[in-house]
C-alpha cells in the first residue's frame, strides 16, 4: 500500500476524484471536487490517498482552504472503501501522513443529518472516523448546529432597543474581548484555557478580517444611551453570506438583545439580495440556537467537528 499526495501522481487526482465510494456518510460528487479544484479550495497537494499495488484507491482524504490560504483550513472529506477490514486504522494513517506534510493539524468536519445517532449504519460510519481522527491527535470534538435563512422566512423590524454603529478596530478588539467572557461557545472556551481575551480578541478579529466578508461590513451595538451592548459582524463564506460573529456583553445578556443583534445582520444580508443566510451554533449554546429559531433560521446538518486539543 502508498499513501502519498496525489501530486506525486497526476494521474492519481484522476482516480482520486473518479473513485466512487460508498457508504451512508455521502461522498463529493466527481464534479463537486473539480469545482473545488479549480476554485483553489482543494488542491493537489491536499488530497492524500491510499493506493493499493494496482494502484486501485483503498482511502481518500481531501483538505480545504481558501483560494488564498497557505495550508489547509479543514478536512472536509474521508473515505474508505467499504471492503477494508480496518477502515479506522487506514484513515488514522493517512491522516497521519497528511499531517505530517502540513506541519499542523486542520480539523476534521464532518456534516451529519439531524437524527444521526439513531440510524446504526450512519453511528458506525461516524465511529470509526471518529477513531481514526482522535489517532491523528484530533481528540477534542464539537457538534454544532448549522442553520439556514432563506427570504421566506423575513425580516424582523427594527425595535429601537440597540443602536448600531461603525466603530475603530480598538473599539472592535475591546468588544471580542468583552464577548468572550462568559462565553457559551466551546471554541471560545477551550481558546481560553491557553490564552488570555486579549490575544483571543485579536486572533477573532485577524480571522474575520481574512473572510470573504468586507471590514466595513461591521457594526457595534449599543443601548440608546450610547452603553456597550454587543457586536454585530456580518460575514460570507466562499459559497454564501454568512452571520459570522455576534455577542452581546455579559451585563447586558438575558435581556433578549441578541434578537436583535441577529437581526441587524439578518437585514443586512437581506437588504443585499442575500437568497441565502448560513450560520452555525454549538448545540450547548441554548440561548443561541433559540434565537435562530426564533429568527426563523433552519438547521440544515449537524457539523461534527474535531480538532487538535488547545492545551
Amino acid at each position: 500500500m502508498l499513501i502519498r499526495p496525489a501530486t506525486a501522481d497526476p494521474a492519481a487526482l484522476d482516480r482520486a476524484v473518479a473513485e466512487p465510494f460508498d457508504g451512508p456518510v455521502p461522498a463529493l460528487t466527481a464534479g463537486k471536487i473539480r469545482e473545488e479544484l479549480a476554485a483553489g479550495q482543494f488542491r493537489p497537494e491536499w488530497t492524500w490517498t491510499a493506493e493499493a499495488e494496482d494502484g486501485g484507491i483503498l482511502a481518500r482524504a481531501l483538505w480545504w482552504g481558501r483560494a488564498d490560504s497557505d495550508r489547509p483550513i479543514a478536512l472536509d472529506c474521508l473515505q474508505v472503501r467499504s471492503t477494508e477490514a480496518d477502515p479506522a486504522a487506514l484513515a488514522a494513517a493517512l491522516l497521519a501522513a497528511g499531517h505530517a506534510e502540513f506541519g499542523k493539524l486542520p480539523s476534521y468536519n464532518i456534516s451529519l443529518p439531524r437524527g444521526w445517532r439513531t440510524d446504526p449504519a450512519l453511528a458506525e460510519a461516524v465511529s470509526w472516523r471518529r477513531a481514526a481522527a482522535r489517532a491523528a491527535g484530533l481528540t477534542t470534538e464539537i457538534e454544532r448546529l448549522r442553520y439556514e435563512w432563506t427570504p421566506a422566512a423575513g425580516t424582523p423590524e427594527p425595535t429601537g432597543r440597540l443602536v448600531f454603529r461603525e466603530g475603530t478596530d480598538e473599539e472592535f478588539l475591546e468588544a471580542f474581548a468583552r464577548l468572550s467572557r462568559g462565553s457559551l461557545d466551546l471554541g471560545t472556551r477551550n481558546e481560553l484555557r491557553v490564552m488570555d481575551e486579549e490575544q483571543l480578541a485579536r486572533e477573532d478579529f485577524a480571522f474575520y478580517r481574512d473572510c470573504p466578508g468586507e471590514r466595513s461590513w461591521w457594526r457595534l451595538a449599543e443601548l440608546p444611551d450610547g452603553t456597550p451592548a454587543g457586536l454585530a459582524l456580518p460575514s460570507a463564506t466562499p459559497y454564501h453570506r454568512n452571520v459570522g460573529y455576534l455577542g452581546v456583553v455579559p451585563e447586558q445578556r438575558g435581556k433578549g438583545l441578541i434578537d436583535e443583534v441577529l437581526g441587524e445582520i439578518t437585514r443586512f444580508h437581506a437588504a443585499a439580495g442575500a437568497e441565502r443566510i448560513t450560520a452555525t451554533t454549538d448545540t450547548v449554546n441554548l440561548p443561541m440556537a433559540a434565537a435562530f429559531d426564533r429568527a426563523g433560521y433552519e438547521v440544515t446538518e449537524i457539523r461534527l467537528v474535531l480538532e487538535e486539543p488547545s492545551a
